[in-house]
């Protein structure tokens, strides 16, 4: 298929283009395959608006006599007008903007077109795999390693078609008793290893649901593989991201639950965590309320309350630090999963290993935790985020639980404004990306249909673009300082706050906080030069005073 099949009106000229931040602009528009581009017709002016199509989430049309308003609303929650003269020309562009903006035929999407001059198709393009973090687990000097091995039985996907290719699983149980194990847990999802903690060799196991449906049916290799996992232990723990009322309805569509008699050595948690609809209905609440001016306080607050984002905020970063006290303090392992084992599963393992792990709170590690976690474990991100808060087409497959996963860590941020290495400029980065991108990082739905699809090879990657030297210094928390200790998040209801460098991104409030942003690095820099060291954290120490005042604008960002 053509792009130019759907370009009905590919220039428009005197188009009036009004956005925040900027005085209304009078130039050009031009609409191509992928991109919307607007040029200021100032002759003395460079400036000009490059938007990807896939980023426009809605878009609205308002005929005027003989003119009319487009009104564009992307994914990440920007809105544009433009007013177009002639009545045609106006319903072409809004047209072809539609036809556009919604392709679903992932080799047409734009990362399949995008070839930067500094980048290579040859680069290399994640940061880890499965082998590489088995003989990183090796390395560690603690007891137990060697009771895990790397399994390649799902090699071709035939077994598990959302996991990689390559599994960690206990050294004990063999690959046919994993096929046979598969065929018990809903989409093949067995348990497999997420997460060693070389403390004390506890694990973080994650996979679906038993499909035990409602005659209670059993799997003897299930049962051996877990009771593997907690070999030479009293007790696991299995964390269910559903309420006991929910499990016990999925058993009459053929899913279900551990049973205590059949896994005597396991203790079955619940914790419910919305997903779904119910998650994307929240979203569309919170950013209508965000988006209109008028409220009062009162009206303001109610709203708020009435998305219930927050809550789910709560209860995710609860469950995950329930998750990660059972590893960390009490010295038992444990398996996470709901239903299909892709949304709050991976949530919770997420966060929990973001509270325990240091490695994790670096920039690198923790896109390589987001890598591991989310693309090879097979969150279905093309479903996910198809579309954010503004479309009107609602498909029941969306839902905003890798948003979700931001907000929580931008909240562990705010708590301990030391301990990660990135900063809230990443988060925001990723989120735009996970529902609009240049990169093929978030495309598709699992490692099997990237493979099918040569995203590899075709695309390039974003992570490692983010990781280069020319990008990576403004995601860097210039106050990070590494801390071996866990980070146990605060779920109060007071100390959990409306993240509003995303939700209030394009108000006059961010403009604000770009500002305290800008001068704390400032500050930092020129401490850096006059204590002659590289590390922020020693020439900061060496000065209270100017510490002080970066302090106080971390508060202010807070406060704003």
């Amino acid at each position: 298929m053509e792009f130019s099949e759907h370009i009905k009106t590919a220039n428009v000229e005197d188009v009036i283009l009004r956005q925040p931040f900027r005085p209304s602009i009078k130039g050009t528009l031009c609409v191509t395959g992928h991109h919307l581009l607007f040029s200021d017709r100032e002759e003395d002016s460079s400036w000009q608006l490059l938007l990807l199509l896939r980023n426009i989430d809605a878009i609205e049309k308002r005929i005027t006599g003989s003119s009319g308003t487009i009104t564009i609303k992307c994914k990440d929650l920007c809105v544009l007008h433009l007013d177009i003269p002639g009545m045609e020309q106006c319903l072409n562009i809004a047209s072809s903007i539609e036809a556009l903006s919604s392709f679903e035929n992932i080799p047409e999407m734009y990362p399949f077109f995008h070839r930067p001059q500094d980048l290579s198709l040859e680069d290399t393009w994640g940061l880890s795999s499965t082998e590489e973090d088995f003989t990183h687990m090796q390395e560690l000097v603690s007891k137990g390693y060697d009771r895990w091995r790397l399994s390649l039985v799902n090699s071709d996907f035939s077994i598990c078609p959302s996991y990689p290719s390559a599994v960690i699983v206990p050294r004990s149980v063999d690959d046919e008793t994993l096929v046979k194990a598969a065929r018990f847990r809903q989409g093949g999802r067995f348990p497999v290893l997420c997460y060693y903690h070389s403390k004390n060799g506890m694990v973080i196991m994650r996979s679906s649901q038993p499909m035990t449906g409602a005659n209670r049916k059993r799997c003897r290799e299930d049962e051996l593989l877990l009771q593997a996992v907690i070999d030479g232990s009293e007790l696991g723990y299995i964390v269910d991201t559903r309420s006991s009322q929910q499990a016990q309805q999925a058993r009459m569509t053929g899913g279900g639950f551990e049973s205590k008699s059949c896994y005597s050595h396991w203790k079955r948690l619940h914790r419910h965590l919305e997903r779904g609809k119910v998650l994307q209905e929240s979203l569309i609440k919170l950013v209508e309320a965000c988006g209109d001016q008028s409220h009062s306080m009162d009206r303001w607050l109610s709203k708020l309350e009435n998305s219930k984002w927050l809550s789910h905020v709560h209860c995710t970063l609860s469950t995950a630090g329930l998750v990660a006290e059972c590893v960390e303090r009490d010295g038992h392992s444990v398996l996470v999963h709901g239903s299909d084992g892709t949304d709050t599963t991976l949530l919770v393992t997420t966060l929990a290993q973001l509270i325990v792990d240091p490695q994790s709170r670096t920039l690198r590690g923790f896109l390589r935790l987001l890598e591991k976690e989310w693309i090879q474990a097979g969150h279905p991100f093309q479903q996910r985020c198809a579309h954010s808060a503004y479309s009107h087409a609602r498909l029941k497959q969306e839902s905003p639980v890798f948003l979700l996963l931001l907000d929580c860590v931008w909240q562990l941020s705010r708590q301990f404004p030391l301990a990660l290495e990135f900063n809230e400029m990443l988060l925001l980065r990723l989120a735009q990306e996970a529902y609009a991108s240049d990169f093929g990082t978030f495309l598709c739905n699992c490692e099997q249909e990237r493979c099918a699809l040569g995203v590899k090879e075709k695309t390039h990657c974003l992570f490692q673009f983010l990781l280069r030297p020319s990008e990576r210094e403004q995601f860097l928390n210039p106050l990070y300082e590494h801390t071996d200790l866990a980070i146990w998040p605060c779920v109060q209801p007071q100390s959990l706050h409306l993240w509003s460098g995303f939700f209030l991104r394009w108000t006059e409030h961010a403009q604000n906080m770009e500002e305290a942003r800008q001068e704390i690095w400032t500050i930092v820099n020129q401490y850096r030069e006059k204590a002659g060291v590289e590390e922020t954290s020693q020439a900061l120490s060496k000065h209270c005073e100017p510490l002080s005042v970066v302090e106080n604008l971390m508060e202010e960002l807070t406060v704003l």
